[in-house]
């Protein structure tokens, strides 16, 4: 059974007023998207999903915004000349869309200051490892590679370095002998989708503080 390292305890409650505006950056599948959204869905998290951006024009995560009604923007890295081009498109977009909070969800781009700089502390990412270890690409392969016993999935702050940010959850996942790179993302997969909406809900009130007494 996965463990976590954060519970449902830890998560504030809903806080009154108008709802967190997400913008959410999904490259592929998009079960992490789709899982955020559910838990709005569901009032699980006070926010909003103001736009999805996606870069793959392929990507199955454009049936899932379109499923639930959410505005989707593509931004295919293959048409611009450089990273910094991209993310200024990507802000644009979001500034469009009055985002206060970006959401990398599946993202398959190193994002460059020009993102960052433009919502300071307010980008978040999922990584599929305990961090600090195994940042980077093929975390999972990594993993197993190194044979440890416990993996996990991570919910960061964007900065510069890579898989660097302030740590705001983690799950872990208990890796079996006949575990392969597919059957350890699958389950570290379930544990994402459970932890990102708290981690999101454990920041609103930075975006919305309680007054003061």
């Amino acid at each position: 059974m996965a463990q976590s390292l954060i519970s449902p305890t830890c998560v504030p409650p809903l806080p009154p007023g108008k709802p967190l505006r997400l913008g959410v950056m999904a490259s592929g599948s998009g079960s992490n998207f789709e899982a955020i959204v559910a838990a709005i869905a569901a009032q699980r998290l006070h926010a909003q999903v103001r736009v999805m951006i996606c870069n793959n024009p392929k990507a199955r995560v454009f049936e899932r915004a379109d499923r639930w009604h959410i505005p989707a923007v593509l931004h295919n890295h293959r048409q611009v000349p450089s990273r910094e081009a991209l993310d200024t498109q990507i802000v644009q977009t979001l500034h469009d869309h009055q985002v206060e909070c970006v959401i990398m969800a599946g993202w398959m781009r190193i994002v460059t200051p020009v993102l960052i700089h433009a919502f300071p502390n307010a980008i978040l990412n999922i990584h599929p490892s305990l961090l600090p270890s195994f940042k980077g690409i093929h975390a999972v392969e990594q993993a197993l590679a190194a044979g440890v016993k416990i993996a996990g999935c991570t919910v960061h702050r964007v900065v510069p370095a890579v898989d660097s940010g302030e740590i705001l959850a983690q799950a872990a996942v208990p890796v079996m002998p006949e575990d392969t790179p597919e059957t350890l993302q699958a389950r570290i997969h379930l544990q994402e989708h459970r932890i990102y909406p708290q981690a999101i809900a454990s920041i609103i009130p930075e975006f919305r503080p309680t007054p003061s007494a």
